[in-house]
């Protein structure tokens, strides 16, 4: 059994004061302020691992020609069944980077250019492979807004309007929900003359309510439309971005729906029209709202290894040292269904933490190490 000692320690429940995390090899024991096992070293302060909720984290590699990134592929406009796990590289620099700043988890998903990308990736970032690295699945990834009606020159039946966007997306939900009824109501041998493609097997699931939408969408309108979606279809969804969102009231409507907001990437540029209103002060509507929500890097847009940094503009909003701390941790691993492995430093959770050398929120501080699940990832010498 090992032990890791700090002065402070944000569990992503509440702080302790001059406590150790007692771990045995990749779970948490306890937390207690008596030593227990080997001492392995003494921190400033101990957070949980951060998460990053949304990525493109090994599918746009650093140091690779952008032609070869894969974030989006240009086959169709509707590609269900389609795998983030499969175009991610585990060599990718970037993870490294994240790791050594304390992100050890992501949400990885298709990009916007699709009306649906397929199916996203919750992994470490710290595996030798993306088997290794699959820890959980967290939702089909759409785009609604401007991006989805970007790509007209791309392959397949591609909208140049909103409307358009919408128009084919219901009609391929519409589909499925009637050849879902039908096949309800077969009798016998009749239900083997209903099959369901690989696309409308996963759009099953999600008319199901097997699995959740996360939808790429920023403006308040989009959103809107995106509610229309789920008022006729009743699917799950989390809303992803918002970054347009300048007054309170939709967010104060997905908080009285219980839909969760994936927020950011705050610190990017705002570089097409729908994101006219992107300022950092949007975050008070989404605080006055009380509308569950954790953060996002949008790697590379903003690099997963600064997905912490985010965390500066809730403080000056004042939300407390600990709160910021959840949205990184805690928040995004239950938005992400992962909350019973990660997010917070309780006896059962692995042993996945980063201790300090001063305060995260001083620019001067840094990750003296990082574990993950028990192991020591990164050591600053």
């Amino acid at each position: 059994m090992n032990c890791a000692f700090a002065k402070t320690i944000y569990t992503g429940k509440k702080i302790l004061e001059n406590a150790y995390v007692i771990f045995r090899d990749d779970q948490i024991v306890s937390l207690s302020s008596s030593q227990k096992g080997t001492l392995i070293d003494r921190y400033a302060v101990i957070t949980p691992a951060f998460i990053d909720a949304h990525s493109h984290i090994g599918m746009e590699r650093a140091g690779e020609p952008y032609k070869e990134a894969e974030v989006n592929e240009h086959l169709d406009s509707i590609l269900s069944h389609a795998d983030a796990l499969d175009s991610v590289q585990m060599d990718d620099a970037s993870f490294k980077d994240a790791v050594e700043m304390g992100v050890l988890y992501s949400c990885v998903v298709p990009g916007s250019g699709n009306i649906i990308g397929g199916q996203s990736a919750v992994i470490r970032n710290y595996a030798g492979n993306t088997s290794e690295a699959l820890i959980g699945r967290a939702g089909l990834k759409a785009a609604f807004g401007y991006n989805p009606m970007s790509t007209v020159d791309w392959k397949g039946t591609r909208p140049s309007t909103r409307m358009g966007a919408l128009a084919v997306l219901r009609a391929k939900l519409e589909e499925v929900h009637q050849k879902m009824i039908k096949y309800k109501q077969a009798r016998g041998n009749k239900k083997q003359d209903i099959t369901f493609s690989a696309d409308e097997a996963v759009l099953r699931d999600l008319l199901s309510k097997k699995i959740r939408l996360r939808a790429h969408v920023h403006k308040t309108d989009d959103i809107a439309a995106l509610l229309r979606l789920v008022d006729r279809y009743n699917i799950r969804i989390t809303v992803e971005h918002a970054m347009d969102v300048h007054q309170s009231e939709i967010f104060k409507e997905l908080k009285k729906r219980q839909i969760p907001v994936v927020f950011g990437p705050m610190d990017s540029l705002a570089y097409k029209v729908e994101l006219k209103h992107e300022n950092w002060r949007n975050v008070l509507h989404l605080l006055d709202s009380k509308v569950e929500f954790g953060l996002m890097s949008d790697h590379p847009v903003i690099l997963a290894r600064q997905l912490f940094l985010q965390t500066r503009w809730f403080l000056r909003c004042g939300m407390h040292k600990q709160d910021a701390i959840e949205l990184v941790s805690r928040k995004n691993a239950r938005i992400l269904g992962i909350d019973k492995k990660v997010g917070t430093l309780e006896k059962g959770k692995w042993a996945s933490f980063v201790g300090w050398n001063g305060d995260p929120f001083d620019l001067s501080s840094y990750p003296a190490a990082v574990f993950g699940e028990g192991k020591l990832l990164f050591k600053e010498e």
